[in-house]
């Protein structure tokens, strides 16, 4: 039997009574839509696995992105934890695990880490934050996903936001990388804007950098970040639904993650809506892999 590595190769537990800075762990889905076959989604966390593998023996290694080795000079602090099960015909317990995941990684204390999966999935990633309140959430994505609800179903894939708006714990919100027509109407962007969420569009990333983001939020607080594949450009990440061109680039995306750990807290990380079928030469597994591995030396670094 074929057995996927961990991440990095990092370890399922770390010896003795050493705390854990980050729990890393996969999801293949949350709220899927009736008729629609996102299967492929269940393959994204392990294709990143594998993508890590190039740099698996190499943390200890000076990082030209990280400005130092991986765990910065010091023991492996991080774990892979393995995949939550998840099926498409059982929302309810999908979000419920996934849920009960994150309070798990919260009481150690840790970092949860997600890899995954469809773009439903940060609904309960941030619900299982309730009792660690108040926070921001950084979405970086091409799309605002702020529908009401789709074909009656209010916790799929183009509702994340919607429903996040909507959690007590959740104090304020920057969507950044929206770009094209994407998946908002009038309605959304309004509702949007009277909850306070700011808009930095692609194009302004590309035109003043990664403070246009950053800016908005409060130095010091606690945030967490979602990520969306497509918030990327498609011609380094691909392995997406809707491939919109304009995206941020790699090196955008890591300025982002790094700026944000110095102006305040990441306390939690998703990367979702990798869509292996739709890959190119494993060019999204990898980019994704690395875009990982910097938000763990970010988090590592954090006091």
């Amino acid at each position: 039997m074929h057995i996927t590595p961990r991440f990095l190769g990092l370890p399922h537990h770390l010896p003795g009574d050493r705390p854990a800075k980050a729990v890393l762990f996969g999801a293949g889905h949350g709220t899927t839509y009736p008729g629609q076959d996102s299967s492929g989604h269940a393959l994204a966390a392990d294709a990143i696995r594998r993508a890590s593998q190039e740099d698996a023996g190499l943390v200890d290694r000076w990082d030209f992105d990280l400005g130092g080795p991986l765990f910065n000079g010091n023991p492996v602090c991080c774990i892979d934890a393995g995949n939550v099960p998840s099926s498409i015909d059982d929302a309810a317990g999908n979000r419920a695990r996934i849920e009960h995941m994150i309070r798990e990684v919260l009481k150690r204390p840790a970092v949860p880490v997600l890899i995954g999966g469809d773009d439903s999935i940060p609904i309960p990633f941030l619900a299982g934050f309730a009792d660690h309140g108040p926070l921001w959430v950084m979405q970086i994505d091409a799309h605002l996903d702020w529908r009401i609800e789709v074909g009656g179903e209010p916790y799929g894939y183009s509702s994340p936001m919607r429903r996040i708006s909507e959690m007590p714990h959740v104090a304020g919100m920057v969507q950044v990388g929206l770009r094209a027509v994407g998946s908002a109407g009038n309605e959304e962007v309004a509702a949007a804007r009277q909850f306070g969420s700011r808009f930095v569009t692609a194009r302004e990333i590309h035109e003043r950098g990664p403070h246009a983001a950053l800016q908005h939020i409060p130095e010091g607080t606690r945030c967490v970040v979602t990520l969306d594949c497509d918030g990327l450009d498609p011609s380094i990440m691909p392995g997406v639904a809707a491939r919109t061109p304009g995206g941020l680039s790699y090196t955008h995306v890591i300025d982002l993650i790094q700026g944000l750990g110095r102006r305040a807290r990441i306390a939690g990380f998703d990367l979702v809506e990798y869509y292996p079928p739709a890959d190119i030469d494993n060019m999204t597994a990898l980019t994704a892999s690395r875009i990982v591995v910097n938000a763990l030396g970010t988090i590592v670094r954090q006091t």
